[in-house]
């Protein structure tokens, strides 16, 4: 769409999946990014306990497919949510359940099926969960483009997967991480039952942006 429009270099901002992509188009087409903020990639590949994060991803992955969204989502939010590393007994824990996760509503309240609904296609839980979780940054382009890439993380996030890569990530191209108000989803002011504080996120988008052209 950048070439397509005759648009580039564009600066991106990329949250979550979407910044595992970013990353993936600096790689393959840097000349189209003038400036990107990475947003908390969960990609596992680059983390100390990777195979037991792969592993969990995987179980969410296999979760949708067999028990439907709703216990996959309850898993999800659990894994995504956990402070620390997962221990390699990660598995003999019991799997959580939609109604018993702490500070959230109902399933039916995110628009999730609290019974399995036969649905298989959701593209979060079916595809991009061991898609994104799996890419492994090219480092070695990653380098040449580095005082052009911001890895960002939420200063509510510390500890948790997304933000444990997003630090990772930009501790490899010896960058350092830009901490940003909030959470994972820190620019949301509601939709998709999170609150985050959108007003905030954006003056602090603004000012990297404008700290690293």
């Amino acid at each position: 769409m950048i070439e397509a429009l005759g648009a580039g270099p564009v600066d991106v901002f990329a949250s979550s999946g979407g910044a595992v992509n970013a990353l993936a188009l600096v790689e393959r087409h840097g000349d189209l990014v003038r400036t990107l903020v990475a947003h908390e990639p969960p990609t596992a590949q680059i983390l100390p306990d990777r195979d037991v994060m792969l592993a969990v991803c995987a179980d969410i992955h296999a979760t949708c497919l067999h028990a439907g969204t709703g216990p996959a989502m309850a898993k999800f939010i659990a894994a995504t949510s956990r402070k620390g590393p997962f221990p390699a007994t990660w598995a003999d824990e019991p799997a959580p359940s939609p109604s018993s996760l702490p500070r959230l509503r109902p399933p039916a309240d995110f628009g999730l099926p609290a019974e399995d609904d036969g649905s298989r296609d959701d593209p979060l839980l079916g595809q991009n969960m061991r898609g994104c979780t799996s890419h492994r940054p090219d480092f070695t382009t990653l380098h040449a483009t580095s005082n052009r890439v911001v890895l960002a993380a939420g200063q509510e996030s510390e500890g948790e997967f997304t933000a444990r890569a997003a630090a990772a990530i930009a501790d490899a191209l010896g960058t350092g991480l830009v901490v940003f108000p909030s959470h994972h989803g820190g620019f949301l002011g509601g939709e998709f039952g999170q609150h985050g504080a959108p007003e905030p996120f954006a003056k602090t988008l603004r000012h990297t942006l404008d700290t690293h052209r």
